[in-house]
């Protein structure tokens, strides 16, 4: 597995060895000592989830607070996704800023988002199967979201794959409030 690391401390992408032929291929998708050497400390997961989307769906920022911080390894078996983390750790030199990289079934890339880190994702292909390990379970109490298009972040979402349509939101994404509230909170 290579690791590369991105402007935010922790936050890693991880690209897989892949061994392909006219057949298909063959990957290992996780590894327990690999993935703690990459991360440079033991990490326990305790939750996989799935998610599809459809294409313009856009999932996120996402995020949960004190004991129930969840870090992430996201990936896509299926589709298409651009993925990013945000740095919402107060005091940390790189607070507010953000990663974007692609997530597809083609580059079998995978996303490690320490606790800390507000998380979303914008389906650039038809449809997107996601995939993420947890490490903290979720609790609907301790969630929290930053709002998509918070113009203090600035993210260069791709919007331009979606064809000139807007993303598809939900309720809770479209009403969730911009870093500085969450600033102003503390």
């Amino acid at each position: 597995m290579q690791v590369i690391p991105t402007e935010i401390e922790g936050v890693l992408v991880l690209e897989p060895k892949v061994f392909g032929d006219a057949r298909g291929f063959f990957m290992e998708s996780f590894n327990q000592q690999a993935f703690d050497a990459a991360v440079g400390a033991p990490v326990n997961f305790v939750q996989d989830n799935h998610s599809r989307s459809a294409r313009g769906v856009l999932r996120g920022l996402h995020f949960q607070t004190g004991e129930h911080a969840q870090g992430k390894l996201v990936r896509v078996v299926r589709g298409r996704v651009f993925d990013v983390a945000v740095d919402i750790r107060r005091g940390s030199p790189t607070f507010g800023r953000w990663v974007g990289v692609e997530l597809s079934e083609d580059n079998h890339r995978q996303l490690w988002v320490p606790p800390g880190l507000a998380h979303g994702f914008l389906v650039t292909s038809d449809s997107a199967d996601f995939l993420y390990k947890t490490t903290a379970y979720y609790a609907p109490q301790a969630e929290g979201a930053v709002r998509w298009d918070d113009p203090e972040l600035a993210i260069a979402w791709p919007l331009d794959a979606l064809g000139g349509a807007a993303p598809s939101l939900s309720a809770k994404d479209a009403a969730a409030p911009p870093l500085a509230a969450l600033n102003a909170a503390a």
